[in-house]
């Protein structure tokens, strides 16, 4: 499994850093132009657009909506799947989403399996929040993360909770996502960028929940 994460500069490099540890992974700034002079771009640089091409999972995270498309639409033929990071609009989402593999979430731990075996096997490990919790005494002395944010925000809480009284661990988790800090909203360019953290603590509080009621079943 290769993983390519390509960004324009502001976002991106968190992912890299997290995904690294599980899959092949390269990070790539495109080496384009400001924003301002969006008109003279022609071309991606053909070396960066090579290794593109060679990734099973692209990740982009690039802002600007015409990069992005352009980027999308030269490199979904070659790649196993594409999810877009970073988007604006409804109308873009619909434009990229017609792709047969394209996929642009509200935010990157929403990701759940779909069928398709790549991605799949990417979100094995990242998306949706997933852990195991080991308790003795009522204490969490064992957090498991089985699939995380690819911010690396779920192993930041795991490892913040570890040792806490389990009583009010669910709403800790929900809370401390956000003091990450969760980009959610700033990087799906929300105009509403509550609505994203919100969802980050709300599939937090979720897993740790899930996680201790199969434990108490057990």
């Amino acid at each position: 499994m290769k993983v390519v994460v390509v960004s324009d500069g502001p976002f991106g490099e968190r992912a890299y850093d997290t995904i690294k540890k599980e899959f092949e992974c390269e990070y790539i700034v495109l080496d384009i132009p400001k924003p301002e002079s969006i008109d003279d771009f022609t071309e991606f640089p053909n070396e960066q657009l090579e290794k593109i091409k060679s990734a099973d999972i692209l990740i982009t995270y690039t802002l600007n909506p015409d990069i992005t498309f352009d980027l999308v639409e030269q490199v979904y033929d070659n790649v196993g799947y594409v999810i877009v990071g970073a988007w604006k609009g409804k109308g873009l989402k619909n434009q990229l989403e017609s792709f047969k593999n394209v996929i642009c979430p509200d935010i990157m731990c929403e990701l759940v399996e779909n069928g398709n075996k790549i991605f799949d096997e990417f979100v094995s490990k990242f998306g949706k929040p997933k852990v195991e919790i080991k308790v003795e005494n009522n204490i969490a002395t064992k957090i498991n993360v089985i699939r995380g944010s690819p911010c690396g925000g779920t192993d930041f809480v795991a490892k913040d909770l570890l040792g806490k009284n389990i009583s009010d661990i669910s709403t800790k988790a929900g809370l401390r996502i956000q003091h990450y800090p969760c980009r959610a909203g700033r990087i799906r360019l929300f105009s509403d960028e509550e609505s994203g953290r919100y969802k980050a603590a709300t599939f937090h509080h979720d897993a740790f929940e899930k996680a201790l009621k199969k434990k108490s079943g057990e």
